[in-house]
């Protein structure tokens, strides 16, 4: 993403949506059906309204409408973070965006990332890092759910708790094109060799506050991030963002 900017210019920036939340919130009485409808679809709140527009793959589209999201409202607060940072990201710009959780943030990295990839055998185009096996395994269902028309595109994701052994035989023999997982395991795979990241053409970050106000993780990250080539997208995303954090987005991975 080139040099860090100066502290002034963070603010503008960063996309946020507390504000357009709370006034979706006050504006919709209908909200709490809405929720309960957005819950039966799975962990990513997607909303299809505009993304023709955006010019994505038919496989994406289709998975999009094979979910349920043929007829999605028009103008809430999901579709407004969604059209303000999917085109931007699908044109692989650098994003850093603040946003409550389930406003949809994984539907942008997730579309935007399925967009850009054309698979390569053994080699991982986009890293997704998180701070929790929990999250990784969630991000890696979503991935795999709006990929379902993309059979040829491999997804797998990597954590401890698990034997590492299991992972490396993974690598070796069934290399994917997407990696979601956590620091410690990702970094340990990288650093015996059996995850390659030369590759990597998007770097990203999902809950990025949790893993860069710890220090031990944040230093994970930043050695992952320096084995990825300097010639990347760069993605991040958090429901909070301290200014003490913003300052170390920009300046230390950026």
């Amino acid at each position: 993403m080139g040099e860090a900017k100066e502290n002034d210019v963070y603010e503008e920036e960063l996309l946020d949506y507390e504000e357009d939340d709370d006034k979706a919130l006050d504006a919709s009485s209908a909200k709490p059906a809405a929720d309960a409808a957005q819950a039966k679809k799975g962990y990513v709140g997607i909303h299809s309204s505009g993304f023709r527009d955006f010019l994505l793959k038919p496989e994406l589209l289709r998975a999009i409408q094979d979910c349920g999201f043929e007829h999605p409202s028009e103008g809430n607060v999901f579709g407004n973070l969604q059209h303000e940072c999917i085109p931007q990201a699908i044109l692989g710009m650098d994003v850093i965006c603040q946003a409550k959780s389930g406003m949809g943030k994984t539907a942008v990295f997730v579309l935007s990332s399925l967009q850009q990839i054309d698979p390569t055998a053994g080699q991982v185009a986009a890293l997704v890092l998180c701070h929790t096996r929990e999250l990784a395994y969630q991000i890696c269902n979503e991935f795999e759910r709006f990929s379902k028309f993309l059979p040829e595109l491999k997804v797998a994701v990597f954590y401890g708790g698990v034997h590492i052994k299991k992972h490396q035989d993974l690598l070796k023999n069934d290399c994917p094109h997407i990696v979601v997982g956590t620091p410690g395991r990702i970094l340990a795979l990288a650093r015996d060799k059996d995850l390659s990241l030369k590759n990597v053409r998007h770097f990203i970050l999902d809950e990025c506050d949790k893993m860069l106000e710890s220090l031990d993780m944040r230093r994970d990250v930043q050695e992952i991030f320096k084995m990825t080539p300097h010639d990347k997208q760069v993605m991040m995303f958090s429901a909070t963002l301290s200014k003490e954090i913003r300052p170390i987005s920009y300046g230390n991975l950026c």
